[in-house]
């Protein structure tokens, strides 16, 4: 993209890329050697059902709203972000009518997807929006029909928009920081999850990529936001814990409180 511009930091331009990963490019075999289980094809785009009513997106802050839990994402939660640069739909919502209606309605320059469980019907949706698909590097090769935006470990997609390379979840997991007026909201897609008392973690499942890379970028979202560019959490699922919320409100204080030691111990879940 144009606009963005190199600099000596790990902030890098989006590339356009249909190709696989590099050789050097870390793939998806989990900690235990087998494979992260992918989307099939129909959750990929390529075979799609006729869609059904839905309901419209919920109010979560000034110009963000969030989506109903997503079938076909593991029941993730996707996010409209209307901003002056362009809109950005942060994973994919279910394909319906009020989805349709209400994303035709505002229009979508960008589709950020959080990592590979994200995708659904991503050719469907870019076809219909005509939005570019932006990803991390690693997980565009999942989507090898489709030309896509990629970066490496940090882009700016637009100002106040900041995709961060957060890998453990998946190869390619990405969080999304969007600098708003309600003091930084970070999309965290399922890198950061809510809990039952509130607080939010990491989780380490069968299907987890690299579980001491995952509590490597929690740590350094830590210490890369502070109180004032830190204050909202949108995840990408378990939003019933939230009990009817799509975020999480002094989100900087409850990263700071994720205790990195125990969950280094912790046991794989299922």
């Amino acid at each position: 993209m144009s606009e963005l511009a190199v600099s000596d930091s790990p902030r890098t331009p989006l590339t356009n890329s249909i190709d696989a990963p590099a050789d050097n490019d870390v793939v998806a075999p989990t900690e235990g050697g087998s494979a992260i289980v992918l989307s099939d094809e129909s959750e990929l785009g390529f075979g799609v059902k006729p869609p059904v009513e839905g309901k419209p997106p919920l109010a979560v802050l000034d110009n963000l709203v969030a989506f109903s839990p997503n079938r076909q994402t593991l029941g993730g939660t996707a996010y409209f972000i209307e901003t002056t640069a362009g809109n950005v739909l942060v994973d994919c919502p279910p394909w319906t009518l009020a989805t349709q209606q209400f994303l035709g309605d505002r229009g979508v320059r960008w589709l950020f997807l959080t990592h590979r469980n994200a995708m659904a019907q991503v050719k469907t949706l870019q076809a219909a929006l005509g939005c570019e698909v932006v990803v991390q590097e690693q997980e565009a090769y999942l989507l090898p029909e489709l030309e896509t935006q990629t970066f490496h470990r940090e882009a700016e997609i637009a100002p106040g928009l900041t995709a961060i390379w957060t890998p453990g979840y998946s190869p390619g997991s990405a969080c999304l920081h969007w600098a708003s007026q309600d003091g930084g909201v970070l999309f965290t897609g399922r890198h950061l999850l809510p809990t039952r008392q509130g607080g939010i973690t990491p989780l380490r499942t069968s299907k987890t990529f690299h579980w001491p890379r995952q509590l490597k970028s929690v740590t350094a979202l830590g210490d890369r936001f502070t109180t004032e560019t830190l204050n909202y959490l949108c995840p990408g699922a378990s939003i019933g814990f939230l009990r009817g919320e799509h975020k999480l409100a002094k989100a900087w204080e409850l990263l700071q409180g994720i205790d990195l030691d125990v969950l280094a111990q912790a046991p794989m879940g299922p």
